[in-house]
């Protein structure tokens, strides 16, 4: 598939490799393909995405309850749930060249001259391992590809543990692994990768309505964290997509700069995980409803998106370029205030010992309640450009008047207009933000 927009792509992946956000895994061994980690600033900003996830979910209409489920469970988990029978993708491989492509993506397929495809077959996608000392059928394990499966074998735990009544959710966040064919497009597909996971148990006669709950709640959601909203787009899927144990199945799509791409799936999964785990393992996973007097395997509306997904987005909805009166280009994120890495850089102009020191106690000041770093490296326009470039969206700048009149200059990201306060005030000034 050809990009749309291949500049605004290079140019968010270069600074996101460039300052801190996303590193390439293992690169003093020249990388491993599709593998990344995240740096100080890519880090704070998962944290920052995953905290405001969480803090949405309080205010749902019904309880949700958190868990933190094993990557690796017994391998009747996957048996059971269908994934090692149909989570799979179609894959060809050139006659020639020996590469492997999913036959059924809309990439376009490169590798040699003379290309010539086998016909497809289904790769399994699961990354197998062996758990113990000895490596047979018997010690065979998968590393989850969905974090979904742990929600379900622990239903019944938390029913009896929270003695939670429908309707209810449980939810997660966690690292899933899948060994994609062609993995690429930076972040965007990995072979390991985070996912933001809600399993919704819900009456049967009311799954149609909790289904357009969570669709209008996410999608504001998005939108909410900074996410341009012509950017986002609903796509149902139809029946020739649906996943085994999907009803339904509507998406939340980005544009991404080669085009329309998931963000997140939200799913009417019925009551087939529950039913197929009841058969396979003979635990009664049923719901006792006392006012009906009556047991029933609950029906599950799943919204499930994706983490690094989220972060990449929210990277190229908020990057701008802005051209300055001297002809220069000002390049930021302009994140918003709550989910920004750096919330507060503090500059003092020289590196002078009184400068520095008075920077330390205004940062000691607000790191209390924010994300704040104190920047001495190089000039103050190149440390303002920089604080621009990850996002920061006040800079306070510590000036040789600040010493002999105690105030500092508060400078706005998005405006650049200039507040010059007392230093005293300096928290009262962020507490009215």
């Amino acid at each position: 598939m050809e990009m749309l927009d291949k500049e605004l792509f290079d140019k968010v992946v270069k600074i996101a490799q460039s300052r801190g956000f996303v590193f390439n895994a293992s690169s003093i061994y020249g990388g491993l393909r599709s593998s990344y980690d995240y740096g100080p600033l890519g880090s704070l900003l998962k944290q920052n995405i995953s905290s405001i996830w969480w803090k949405s979910l309080r205010n749902v209409e019904a309880d949700i309850y958190p868990v933190d489920t094993a990557i690796i469970q017994s391998s009747e988990v996957w048996k059971s749930s269908g994934h090692l029978n149909e989570f799979t993708d179609p894959m060809v491989e050139c006659k020639n060249c020996n590469k492997r492509f999913r036959s059924d993506s809309d990439e376009v397929i490169e590798c040699c001259e003379n290309q010539e495809f086998t016909d497809p077959k289904q790769f399994n996608l699961m990354f197998e391992t062996y758990s113990g000392p000895v490596k047979n059928e018997n010690s065979q394990v998968f590393l989850r590809p969905e974090t979904a499966q742990g929600i379900f074998i622990n239903f019944e735990n938390v029913l009896r543990t929270m003695r939670a009544k429908i309707p209810f959710g449980i939810a997660n966040i966690g690292k899933s692994f899948r060994n994609e064919i062609t993995p690429g497009q930076f972040i965007f597909r990995t072979r390991e990768f985070e996912q933001m996971e809600i399993e919704f148990f819900c009456n049967e006669s009311e799954e149609d309505k909790w289904m357009d709950y969570w669709i209008k709640e996410r999608m504001e959601w998005y939108q909410s964290i900074g996410i341009d909203k012509k950017q986002l787009r609903l796509r149902e899927h139809d029946e020739s997509e649906l996943a085994h144990y999907a009803k339904k199945t509507v998406d939340i799509e980005y544009l991404y700069p080669w085009g329309w791409g998931e963000l997140e799936g939200i799913a009417n999964r019925g009551s087939y995980d529950l039913h197929a785990h009841q058969e396979s393992s003979g635990k009664d996973l049923t719901y006792f409803d006392s006012l009906d007097d009556k047991k029933y395997l609950p029906s599950v509306i799943e919204p499930a998106g994706g983490l690094t997904r989220t972060l990449f987005a929210l990277l190229l909805s908020v990057y701008e370029e802005e051209k300055l009166e001297n002809d220069e280009t000002r390049t930021l994120f302009k994140f918003n205030f709550d989910i920004a890495p750096i919330q507060i850089g503090i500059l003092p102009l020289s590196k002078k010992d009184d400068l520095i020191k008075v920077s330390e106690q205004i940062n000691k000041t607000l790191n209390q309640n924010y994300r704040t770093e104190v920047d001495i490296t190089q000039s103050i326009g190149k440390r303002y450009r920089r604080q621009d470039e990850i996002g920061t969206p006040y800079c306070i700048t510590v000036d040789f008047d600040s010493l002999e009149d105690n105030c500092i200059t508060v400078r706005n990201r998005d405006t650049m207009k200039q507040d010059r306060i007392s230093i005293e005030k300096v928290s009262e000034y962020f507490e009215k933000l």
